[in-house]
């Protein structure tokens, strides 16, 4: 288990754990002691993790042993078949995406994926799609409409890929048409950030009916230590950024942006992927009940009415 700074003090504990019960190998002798420490162990974990700062959730959001789009597929559908390509310039292996069913109900399911391990990461992108990844993830949309299915997106991505080969393919103009797909898309569209939700990167495929977010995750126009670089010219104060950026689930929750949080288990979903899977899962079905009843044309209408509801502006009144 890899230990964040801020869990220090719990790793401390058990690590001592651990010790004693290699050193109680058939004996009960140490038990007591043992039960005392994974009491006082939790008592600190649930201490801790009630008062976690904004970029405390931001780490937690990017913890490497944190379940990915992959793992939630496997964990929640009863199957998958993944679909390769957008037809017109490559495979991008940031963006994955394909045919699933989830208790029987079939879906399109379309995510950002991370890798775990240099080799991985770099076969990945680091979770940055190019372009051809927000074609990909537009055909399969359509596809999806075409066959009446819903569409079930996981936002993990540190951002779009900027790289200068990205943007002479047509960065912006991919993540602007699927954006003018997803606000007419005839069919329910289901949100959930499971990670790092970073800008357009994350938006491109992130305009649902229902939009939800796990605890300890961030959704924001751009990273904290982006931020921090262009106010302050350095990343020293990614922390400040990350507070006056709101960007975490309860922050968003307040400013309706989502429509609700998806709890973890305590210590953050790294800690079991299957709870976490559950839990997801379960939000996943009711919102598909829910979207289910609505008429293609209400769908629409409750999509375009929700984005457009969103922010606080003023009208100006006429100038003497």
């Amino acid at each position: 288990m890899q230990y964040l700074d801020f869990e220090q003090p719990i790793a401390d504990l058990e690590k001592k754990i651990d010790e004693l019960n290699e050193l109680s190998v058939g004996d009960d002798v140490l038990k007591p002691e043992i039960e005392r420490l994974r009491k006082k162990a939790d008592q600190l974990r649930e201490s801790i993790f009630s008062n976690l700062t904004r970029w405390q959730r931001v780490q937690l959001a990017r913890h490497p042993e944190r379940p990915y789009t992959l793992d939630y597929i496997e964990l929640m559908c009863d199957d998958f078949i993944e679909l390769y390509g957008d037809r017109y310039h490559a495979d991008d292996k940031a963006m994955v995406g394909g045919l699933a069913t989830i208790d029987g109900q079939s879906v399109m399911v379309i995510g950002h994926q991370k890798g775990r391990d240099t080799k991985s990461r770099q076969y990945r992108n680091f979770g940055m799609a190019n372009p051809e990844g927000y074609r990909k993830a537009h055909r399969l949309m359509e596809m999806a409409e075409k066959f009446n299915l819903p569409v079930l997106t996981l936002l993990d991505t540190p951002g779009a890929y900027p790289g200068l080969e990205a943007e002479e393919r047509g960065q912006a103009e991919a993540i602007a048409r699927n954006l003018k797909l997803m606000a007419v898309l005839e069919v329910p569209i289901i949100t959930v950030v499971i990670g790092e939700g970073a800008s357009g990167g994350a938006i491109g495929i992130g305009m649902g009916n229902d939009v939800y977010m796990m605890e300890n995750t961030w959704y924001s126009v751009i990273a904290p230590e982006s931020c921090s670089s262009i106010l302050w010219k350095t990343w020293e104060y990614k922390e400040q950024a990350a507070s006056a950026l709101k960007l975490t689930a309860k922050d968003l929750l307040e400013l309706k942006i989502i429509d609700g949080i998806i709890p973890e288990p305590l210590g953050g979903a790294h800690r079991d992927h299957r709870a976490s899977a559950d839990a997801v899962k379960k939000q996943i079905l009711k919102s598909l009940k829910k979207l289910a009843k609505m008429k293609p044309d209400k769908l629409v209408d409750h999509r375009i009415d929700k984005y457009s509801s969103m922010g606080v502006w003023e009208t100006a009144g006429k100038t003497s």
